[in-house]
């Protein structure tokens, strides 16, 4: 476990190298971002002063044990990789960063019934309370900071928002804000006990009454159709009864809760949200939405990943679309010397839908979405050939320029690319057509934790952050590819001309690029699609020039597996 984020390894390789500022950035679009999705937990620890909170026990005595304890990624940490240009230097156009949302403050069973390991809400996924700041992430001043820092950087900031289910009730946040008789002290409550599993729960649910009711949440035992999406209880939580429109008060416990901290916990809690902790004639939903609004409101947040969007109804959806436009469109208006606040561009939504690839999803277009992460991306990096893939997605682009793909190699819950081979990898996700997402780590090489020796193995995928050993050939070129890419809207955004199985052309009003897979053949690259025999070109990955010749591009001594090619300026 890391105590504090090092200044080696990959940080050297910024040395010297500038802050990059909004004005030096080309013109945005989200059709063309390239994203960086980290884990805040698990990235760079800044303030070992925040490692515990809340009665959290973070060390149980081996990795395997703590694979999902806090790990004292925060705030600071992110801020400090930000001011070394660790995301310009790739590139990088939006940060999304798991949930900032005060997570449960106990652990959950770490394998259901197995129960081999505690299981936290460092992930972000587990909200407690979604009108302040987990404090192991830092302060509002904090999270402010790094926003404010990322948009002078030109960069967008994501979150992510669910109306689908609330964390999980745990025996320390039972013991602590006194929802149910647990029969436990508070650090009996805190210590993982293996034969306590989330089940329990279930079990003796009229005993932990004064959690959210049932006015607000569905459970197992109401027998609903666990076949419809709309009414299934995922993986057993409790789900919000989202097509609700009856009123509810706010839950008993969060109350309770809020009058303890009282303005101790001022530091934590989001300005904009404090006017929403009264009781309204509100359903489920429209708390949710509020809340998760607020944070918009108050930080000018860009956008949102929206999980499993096919549980929730659709018009929710298009509440909470609505209700974040308007609060950004607040935000940029209170906000005039703030560079963010020149940007047109919509708030910003994409989802998780399961299984879901780069089809258009028109009634969730309708609903204020944009894309859906694109789960059936090529994890191989295999460069014969994914010019074919490439194709497709620029047609769907071209047919839907308001939808696109949103792509990935790994994410939190699957590592799914050859990690021994993500410099071929790499260029087959930053050269593709639409989004592109990095999962921290994939540019470095990131190595699992001893996570994968429990039955949940999917805790590994979400290791600490590598600083000190990276590798640095494969950064250097996501930095390169990356660059590249935000310099050129036509990569992402461009009609393309398939050439050959190695050779595409991509063109955007007057951004035409060629892309070639290997460089090197002696038959040169083909090239009278794109320019007349004469023009003098560039490849922006070697920095080598040519001319076209006979429809052809010569880059004989090509030490890589990739050239990307412009008119020479």
């Amino acid at each position: 476990m890391k105590k504090r984020c090092l200044l080696g390894g990959l940080s050297l390789l910024l040395s010297g190298m500038h802050a990059v500022t909004a004005a030096d950035t080309k013109p945005f679009d989200w059709g063309n971002a390239t994203v960086y999705f980290v884990i805040t937990d698990r990235f760079c620890n800044g303030d070992s002063t925040n490692d515990v909170n809340y009665g959290r026990i973070v060390d149980y005595g081996s990795e395997r044990l703590n694979a999902a304890t806090f790990h004292g990624g925060d705030f600071k940490g992110m801020l400090q990789k930000a001011k070394e240009g660790y995301f310009t230097d790739m590139g990088i156009d939006v940060l999304w960063m798991t949930d900032v949302y005060e997570q449960i403050h106990g652990w959950m069973s770490g394998s259901g019934s197995v129960n081999d390991f505690p299981h936290y809400g460092y992930h972000g996924y587990y909200p407690l309370d979604y009108t302040q700041i987990d404090k192991n992430y830092g302060t509002v001043a904090e999270f402010r900071e790094l926003v404010d820092n990322l948009h002078a950087q030109g960069i967008r900031v994501m979150l992510g928002a669910n109306l689908n289910d609330p964390g999980y009730p745990t025996l320390l946040d039972a013991v602590q804000y006194g929802f149910a008789d647990t029969g436990l002290t508070e650090q009996e409550a805190a210590k993982h006990i293996r034969d306590w599993s989330y089940d329990r729960f279930y079990e003796g649910r009229l005993g932990w009454k004064g959690w959210y009711d049932r006015g607000w949440i569905r459970m197992p035992d109401e027998n609903w159709d666990e076949t419809d999406p709309l009414q299934a209880t995922l993986y057993g939580m409790p789900d919000f009864k989202d097509e609700s429109d009856s009123h509810v008060k706010i839950p008993s416990f969060l109350k309770k809760k809020w009058r303890k901290e009282g303005k101790d916990n001022d530091a934590w809690v989001n300005p904009s949200a404090r006017p929403l902790r009264t009781d309204r004639n509100w359903s489920p939903s429209q708390y949710l939405i509020a809340w998760i609004a607020s944070w918009v409101e108050e930080f000018g947040i860009d956008g949102f990943r929206c999980d499993i969007v096919e549980n929730v109804h659709l018009n929710r959806w298009k509440e909470l679309s609505k209700a974040c436009n308007d609060a950004l469109t607040k935000w940029r208006a209170k906000h005039p010397d703030d560079p963010a606040s020149l940007w047109t561009d919509r708030f910003y939504m994409t989802g998780d839908y399961d299984m879901a690839g780069i089809d258009y999803k028109p009634d969730y277009a309708g609903a204020g979405f944009s894309s859906m992460v694109n789960f059936y991306f090529p994890k191989h990096g295999d460069l014969d050939g994914i010019v074919y893939v490439w194709q497709a997605y620029a047609d769907s682009i071209a047919a839907h320029p308001d939808w696109h793909p949103f792509s990935y190699l790994n994410n939190s819950y699957h590592r799914d690319a050859d990690m021994s081979n993500m410099i071929d990898c790499a260029t087959t996700l930053m050269l593709s057509p639409g989004v592109a997402q990095i999962f921290y780590g994939d540019e470095s090489g990131r190595k699992l934790s001893d996570a994968r020796l429990n039955v949940d193995s999917n805790q590994a995928f979400r290791s600490d952050m590598n600083w000190t050993d990276g590798d640095t050939e494969t950064l250097l070129h996501f930095q390169k590819l990356g660059k590249i890419r935000q310099a050129h809207p036509a990569i992402g955004m461009g009609k393309q001309t398939t050439i050959n199985q190695h050779t595409c052309m991509r063109r955007l009003g007057g951004d035409t690029v060629l892309i070639s897979l290997n460089p090197s053949s002696p038959a040169g690259i083909p090239a009278k699609e794109a320019w007349p025999d004469g023009t003098e070109v560039t490849d922006l990955y070697s920095g080598k020039t040519s001319t076209v010749a006979n429809g052809s591009i010569h880059l004989p001594d090509a030490d890589s597996n990739v050239a990307v090619i412009v008119r020479k300026q």
